[in-house]
């Protein structure tokens, strides 16, 4: 999944997010409305469902499950009565994700899950004006059943279409 890797990479760079990447995002969501844009096949959002917080939709370009409703994340209009936030794990190449920070932000609080990495690169610098909080989650298991977890750390990023000063919170 990242720039190190040397496994073959799964088709769209699809996979599910383990609920050991939610849990440190917890803390800063409980009792939330959100909505989930790139949920593939939708563990993310039932991690976030079975820990407090309340899921108004689900959506990919390629749903890989019955309840993922088709739709591009970019044609993707956040009902602003309905929805607090928007929470995903987005695809990590920056010809996306980079479009995907400015057209989510300014919609929604929006909590991406990506490599830790990105926020010392010189890419990240128009970005970072409007990163609130970045959570650690560390390494994580991507492929169920292999032996090791994956070569980046990874965090969540908490974008908005205000800027702030980012906080940022370490793993425990």
């Amino acid at each position: 999944m990242g720039k190190r890797s040397d496994f073959k990479r799964s088709p769209r760079d699809f996979y599910a997010t383990p609920e050991s990447a939610v849990l440190p995002l917890l803390p800063f969501v409980e009792g939330i409305y959100f909505y989930e844009p790139c949920a593939g096949d939708g563990a993310l959002a039932r991690h976030l469902r079975d820990h407090n917080t309340f899921c108004t939709g689900l959506s990919d370009i390629e749903p890989q499950s019955f309840g993922v409703m088709p739709l591009d994340a970019f044609d993707y209009i956040a009902d602003k009565e309905s929805t607090d936030m928007i929470i995903t794990n987005p695809p990590w190449d920056v010809k996306i994700l980079h479009p995907m920070i400015e057209h989510f932000r300014k919609q929604r609080p929006t909590w991406l899950l990506f490599y830790a990495d990105w926020m010392h690169t010189k890419q990240s610098i128009p970005y970072m004006p409007y990163c609130h909080k970045i959570v650690s989650v560390g390494r994580v298991k991507w492929i169920p059943g292999s032996k090791s977890v994956g070569k980046d750390n990874c965090a969540w990023y908490l974008f908005d279409k205000h800027e702030a000063e980012t906080i940022f919170y370490g793993r425990a």
